[in-house]
């Protein structure tokens, strides 16, 4: 395999020999300008480990509230109480938006919100019970690190209390937002308020010890170095050693429109499919990597499947967060959209459930 870039040739024989890539093949990779030699690299790591497989979910999302006592910098999405557009659904109108979708074969719910401190505790606990009630054929992945730590302060109660209690309800998988940057000086200046990269990743590792499998994010293109970026992968990859506890990785393009950072530029094509394969090359021990349609368009997401990629996530269903910071995607997407986006590709669909067990025909290539 030739490249432009003789960087990547070492890059190369080091994954021929498997060796594990450190810091310095990081940005190595991140500063490279052969993009496709990039993208081949994780290419090939993504077919060892998939073949032509990428999978879905028929999944549904929903924002419960977007009252936030945290207010970060760069989210469009929170609202103080009285301000306009803030919002709280009552558990008879969560219960609503379920049942709005029983028609379709869901078979992951979605369930994150803002921290807000009206809702009490038996909030969340009812309304986990409530959507398996509804949904016992479907998998409850709710609430991130910042969510969990934010009900640990609002109890009383320690991390372990209070995932304990969610999982009694029914809690069975967690999202892995919140993490943002692995970074002190980017919390400080954006999410001053939310909790940093040392407690964030305690938290989930506490939250794995306790069986509950959470996925990883990565909030990429607004103040953070190229540096802390391959950090914040590296500090994912160490904690997986540990515990084993991440399904999949997802790299989360910032939208600064609405935001207090909308003077920043949105990241292009080429920066989001460089850090799908950079994540897909340092992140040796998390299984998966989404290409999240939803912030990098499904036009981006079909090239992504050829840069190390091997997961579009799913239908959504009316998501709000990317939205009100100005995604132009749909909000949702059909079963049969999103299998001719994989297949036009040249890849195969394969639907999964939130444990990427296969759901109806087909099965797994490899592990």
């Amino acid at each position: 395999m030739r490249f432009t870039d003789p960087s990547l040739s070492k890059i190369h024989e080091k994954l021929l020999r498997g060796r594990r890539l450190g810091f310095e093949d990081g940005m190595s990779l991140y500063r490279s300008d052969d993009l496709l030699g990039v993208g081949r690299l994780a290419g090939l790591v993504r077919e060892e480990k998939f073949g032509r497989d990428t999978y879905f979910v028929r999944n549904q999302h929903l924002n419960y509230t977007n009252m936030c006592v945290n207010r970060c910098v760069f989210c469009a999405f929170s609202r103080d109480r009285d301000e306009e557009g803030a919002y709280v659904f009552d558990l008879r109108t969560a219960e609503e938006q379920i049942r709005s979708r029983l028609h379709e074969p869901i078979s992951e719910i979605h369930i994150v919100g803002g921290l807000n401190p009206s809702l009490p505790f038996s909030y969340y606990f009812d309304l986990i019970q409530m959507v398996k009630h509804i949904r016992p054929e479907a998998t409850v992945k709710a609430f991130t690190a910042v969510e969990i730590e934010f009900f640990s302060r609002l109890t009383g109660r320690s991390i372990e209390e209070v995932v304990r209690e969610l999982k009694r309800a029914g809690l069975e998988m967690m999202p892995g937002g919140g993490a943002e940057i692995l970074s002190e000086r980017v919390h400080r200046k954006l999410y001053p308020k939310k909790i940093g990269p040392v407690q964030w990743l305690n938290v989930i590792r506490t939250i794995h010890g306790l069986g509950i499998p959470t996925n990883a994010t990565m909030l990429y293109g607004h103040i953070e170095s190229l540096e802390e970026r391959v950090t914040h992968l590296l500090s994912l990859r160490s904690l997986q050693d540990d515990t084993k506890g991440f399904t999949a990785f997802i790299p989360l393009a910032f939208h600064p429109e609405n935001t207090r950072l909308s003077h920043l530029k949105t990241t292009g094509g080429m920066e989001d499919l460089k850090t799908l394969a950079v994540s897909r090359l340092l992140l040796d021990n998390i299984p998966h990597i989404k290409a999240y349609w939803v912030m990098i368009s499904p036009a981006l997401a079909q090239v992504a499947l050829s840069f190390g990629a091997d997961d579009l996530d799913g239908t959504i269903v009316e998501e709000k967060i990317s939205h009100m910071a100005g995604a132009r995607t749909p909000k949702g997407m059909s079963v049969g959209e999103i299998r001719h986006l994989i297949s036009s590709a040249g890849f195969r669909p394969v639907e999964r459930d939130s444990f990427y067990n296969i759901v109806g025909e087909g099965c797994k290539h490899g592990a």
